[in-house]
């Protein structure tokens, strides 16, 4: 199945959610005006895109069927798209890889689907040909570590681990010297998601990113954000508390094909500015694509 098709049948909680809606707006007006436009955003607004973010597309729709003298449904509905795929660009979302090693750290709170997120990002890069080595950093966890040792043997790269409680920056500290002595092209690390208690984890990342600055300067490195599609607007509240913490570089969104809140995908990057990297609509190895803007919105209306 191509992945259009797959986006289409993973996100069809959130399709059939935002038809309702929409369909139900066009469904009852006349012609194209204020009160068409007014429906149409608490539609948005019912549909997880985020009030800010809803507000923001229908003013541009607005001024876009004004000045374009825009009477017919179809037209409004292709605007919609195209309003949204703006918010949606906000640069590059391919993975900066350029350096061997290059290093991919990985937080999110606990329970988001961290762990396959990394099954499912390495997996990829193995067939892509790349040597992957993987970290299991988040030492607080043993089911984290087991889960993670899984998905390293299913995929076929090595996975470097320490007893449960052991320093996270140490279990980095030793993945950095076997992906040096191995060759390896992407070193991910695996954080812990202890969200609840920011000053400890700011200490953890922080202690992790001096190790890989100290033992691989010159490498290029993305920090992805795990966040679970399920949780809607509290998705965008941990953006924001992430930010706080980290440089985050990208997002991978999961859960998508189990939730009619996947509008919420617009307003997280409306309002952090940062790309979707990968989006997860399913429970297979494969079940994660490179986030494709045009397929997504495409996908939902």
């Amino acid at each position: 199945m191509g992945f259009f098709s797959k986006l289409k049948e993973g996100l069809s909680k959130t399709k059939n959610s935002f038809d309702e809606k929409i369909n139900n707006v066009f469904s009852h007006f006349r012609k194209v005006d204020e009160e068409l436009l007014e429906e149409l955003e608490e539609a948005l607004i019912m549909s997880d895109v985020g009030m800010d973010t809803s507000l923001e597309i229908i003013s541009n729709l607005r001024d876009r069927i004004k000045k374009e003298k825009i009477e017919d449904e179809e037209d409004v509905k292709r605007v919609l798209r195209e309003e949204m795929l703006k918010l949606l660009d906000v640069g590059n979302n391919d993975l900066k890889l350029e350096t061997t090693p290059s290093i991919i750290l990985v937080v999110g709170v606990n329970g988001v689907g961290k762990t396959t997120s990394i099954g499912k990002i390495a997996n990829k890069l193995v067939k892509e040909g790349k040597k992957v080595v993987i970290a299991a950093a988040d030492t607080f966890r043993a089911a984290a570590v087991e889960q993670l040792e899984i998905w390293a043997n299913r995929v076929g790269c090595e996975i470097v681990k320490k007893d449960e409680g052991s320093d996270p920056a140490s279990v980095v500290f030793d993945a950095i010297k076997i992906a040096k002595d191995k060759n390896a092209d992407v070193l991910i690390c695996d954080t812990a998601g202890r969200l609840h208690n920011k000053k400890y984890l700011m200490d953890e990342l922080g202690k992790i990113n001096k190790i890989i600055n100290k033992e691989l300067p010159d490498a290029t490195k993305e920090t992805l954000l795990v966040l679970d599609g399920t949780t809607g607007q509290n998705a965008i509240m941990q953006v924001k508390a992430f930010k706080e913490t980290v440089d985050i570089t990208g997002l991978v969104l999961t859960k998508l094909d189990g939730t009619a809140k996947g509008g919420v995908v617009i307003g997280i990057v409306a309002e952090n500015k940062i790309p979707v990297k990968f989006i997860g609509v399913g429970e297979q190895i494969d079940d994660m694509e490179k986030f494709n803007a045009e397929d997504f919105v495409n996908a939902i209306i």
